[in-house]
């Protein structure tokens, strides 16, 4: 006889990205979990009950008193869950749920619960940014609460920032990982340092020496291992991104300067997952004016680089017992034989290995890439960014 399928106890509150929810319940389905769903009065004026009894083949409930066969119905929606994701959340849910607070179904089955709870946040930028949002997360995340933090992009409301309710596809992919075991604190009291971003190298007061990286790797890591519990620095080059709430971020430009900040952190890390472009050259005579095309032109033209320190092999040969040190290797030919090479090379323990020679891996959200031990290499599906942080987690974790 087959085990029953896990039940996923989807809560959707009232915001627009609330249509995105039908697309979560399909995908949760796919992945071959039950799916039941509660709303909040809210979110019933955005996307009918009758939309969600129809994809799920289940009641869908709504109010504290709407089932009379089941008078304690938010202890029996709580029991039932192995997860209880809310996808969309306001900023007045999770407030309501950092209080303690339950006036209504959703929330108060929240408050019953003993599942995991996983929230996807949803909203104008300006309320996510606010001080009291970020620290009713800072307080969720340190109840164990998981986040699947919000894009960046254009809103409902005209604005342009962080809110934007995340992919359907990280959404489920981080529900899956809950669900499959993945314990939500098993890197809690180990300190993770990331690295993330390009380097920039000055040539004159404009101008710079950079890459294509976007930092949405190492960023994706830097959540991923907060969200499993870990103290997290993140080093971070320049970027578009919003740092994720409740690491220890460390803006840097050049090389040197993110050697010196990673050093830093390292020297308590357990964990180091180095996902930055570091610049492997740089001017040797940087100004700190603008060259002119024609008055500089010779110095444009012939432009002297020396060699960048190189910060994996750097801490990889100060790394102590115990200590794991990650690295990666974009690539555009002979992928896993130069990977191996930079393993040995440069006393990494891992090395993440991407094929960029079609120049997709810059700036996506999705990702295929092998991992590449002194034993082994392991080749992963095109999956996304999130989803690949996890499985260079575990896999750090387990060495």
């Amino acid at each position: 006889m087959s085990e029953p399928r896990k039940t996923v106890l989807l809560g959707v509150t009232g915001g627009v990205a609330a249509y995105k929810s039908c697309e979560i319940v399909r995908g949760l389905q796919k992945r071959g979990y039950r799916v039941k769903v509660v709303m909040t009065e809210n979110g019933t004026r955005f996307v009918d009950p009758v939309t969600f009894r129809a994809l799920t083949r289940e009641p869908v409930a709504t109010k504290l008193f709407d089932g009379p066969a089941d008078p304690i119905h938010h202890i029996s929606l709580a029991e039932e869950c192995a997860l209880f994701l809310i996808a969309p959340c306001t900023a007045n849910v999770m407030a309501k749920m950092a209080c303690g607070i339950a006036d209504d179904l959703l929330t108060t089955t929240a408050l019953a619960t003993t599942a995991p709870l996983l929230v996807a946040p949803a909203m104008n930028v300006h309320m996510y940014e606010a001080a009291a949002t970020q620290e009713n997360m800072a307080t969720l995340r340190r109840r164990g609460v998981g986040f699947v933090e919000p894009d960046e992009g254009y809103l409902a409301c005209g604005d342009t920032g962080r809110g934007r309710l995340a992919e359907v596809e990280a959404i489920v992919d981080a529900a899956c990982a809950m669900l499959e075991g993945t314990p939500p604190a098993d890197l809690a009291g180990r300190h993770v340092l990331v690295t993330a971003g390009p380097t920039v190298e000055p040539i004159d007061a404009v101008r710079f020496l950079s890459n294509r990286s976007s930092g949405k790797m190492g960023y994706a890591v830097a959540q991923a291992a907060l969200d499993r519990g870990a103290r997290v620095t993140l080093v971070s080059g320049p970027v578009a991104l919003m740092p994720p709430t409740g690491a220890t971020v460390v803006s840097v430009g050049t090389a040197r300067e993110m050697l010196e900040a990673a050093a830093a952190a390292f020297a308590d890390a357990d964990i180091a997952v180095l996902t930055a472009a570091v610049a492997d050259m740089r001017p040797l005579n940087a100004v700190d004016r603008k060259l002119k095309k024609g008055r500089d032109g010779e110095a444009l033209r012939s432009l002297e680089l020396v060699e960048n320190p190189d910060i994996l092999a750097t801490l990889a040969q100060a790394k102590r017992e115990g200590q794991v040190v990650v690295g990666f290797a974009a690539e555009t030919e002979d992928v896993l034989a130069n990977a191996r090479e930079k393993l040995v090379r440069k006393g990494a323990d891992l090395i993440v290995a991407n094929d960029v020679s079609c120049g997709a891996v810059f700036g996506a959200d999705d990702d295929e890439a092998w991992l590449v031990s002194a034993d082994d290499a392991v080749a992963w599906p095109k999956m996304s960014k999130r989803a690949l942080a996890e499985r260079i987690l575990d896999a750090a974790r387990d060495l």
